[in-house]
């Protein structure tokens, strides 16, 4: 069991004497997340400034968890957060990278995925080590835990982006354009038969023209895509859990800078 970091006041120059690459990680990004803010202010744009206090917010997080508890949260781990928060946050809504970039979405949600069931993962694994429970569980079972754990957090924020599209008007889960519909509903039979429309290019809404290009999908691909990329972390990173877990090998060992801790009392002077 490690000891506890005390979280004591640092200058800047000390952290980067001592290579705490997570405090420089956070005060460099909360610095840019404030000067962000400050334009916003001065534009106005008091949507964009929310949503910089947000951020601020959420950086704090990780630093409250390991202040206030037991948990020891890996550097590796604290800056892929941070980084996260800021390339979902700043980047991707106020720079309007998910509509600019379509992959930037996918490539949050794989890392969602992953970030998850690491967490899943050490919750298991910090019962397992726990003395005052008399169970221990096979490094399968650790495994599987945090991957439900994960698509479950995929789930539930799917169904968050479902309610804010359907009850505040917004546009969270994007829409995507395809060439081809398949429907019974365009059945005229009703005989629950699929009616294929291939080609699509021109889509007309009440009598005006979308000039998209095609068909648009609301929501359903874009859903399913997120879900899709979220398994594929959680996967990832379960697997290499299970390994490390099986056969505690330095191979393996990489997998610590991913997982949090539990640490003694005693704080370190």
């Amino acid at each position: 069991m490690k000891k506890l970091r005390k979280p004591n006041k640092k200058s800047f120059i000390q952290m980067l004497r001592e290579r705490d690459s997570a405090r420089i990680v956070h005060y460099l990004l909360r610095l840019v997340v404030l000067l962000i803010m400050i334009v916003q202010i001065i534009n106005r744009s008091y949507e964009n400034v929310f949503l910089c206090i947000l951020t601020l917010v959420l950086f704090s997080i990780p630093s409250l968890i390991e202040t206030n508890t037991r948990i020891d949260i890996p550097d590796t781990l604290e800056n892929i957060i941070l980084f996260f928060i800021f390339a979902a946050a700043i980047l991707g809504e106020m720079r309007s990278y998910y509509v600019t970039y379509p992959f930037w979405d996918t490539a949050l949600h794989t890392l969602n995925g992953f970030l998850a069931a690491a967490i899943g993962f050490s919750l298991v694994d910090i019962l397992n080590q726990n003395e005052r429970f008399s169970f221990r569980l096979s490094p399968l079972f650790v495994a599987i835990v945090a991957f439900c754990f994960s698509m479950t957090i995929g789930v539930v924020w799917e169904f968050f982006e479902f309610s804010m599209d359907l009850f505040f008007g917004m546009d969270m889960q994007k829409d995507t354009i395809v060439h081809t519909v398949r429907s019974v509903a365009l059945d005229p039979t009703g005989s629950q038969k699929i009616v294929v429309i291939k080609g699509i290019e021109t889509v007309s809404v009440n009598g005006q023209e979308l000039g998209v290009g095609g068909y648009l999908d609301i929501g359903l691909i874009d859903t399913m895509k997120d879900l899709f990329v979220n398994f594929i972390g959680a996967v990832a990173f379960c697997i290499a859990g299970y390994f490390y877990l099986h056969h505690r090998t330095k191979k393996a060992s990489f997998i610590e800078r991913f997982i949090p801790t539990l640490v003694d009392r005693d704080e370190e002077k």
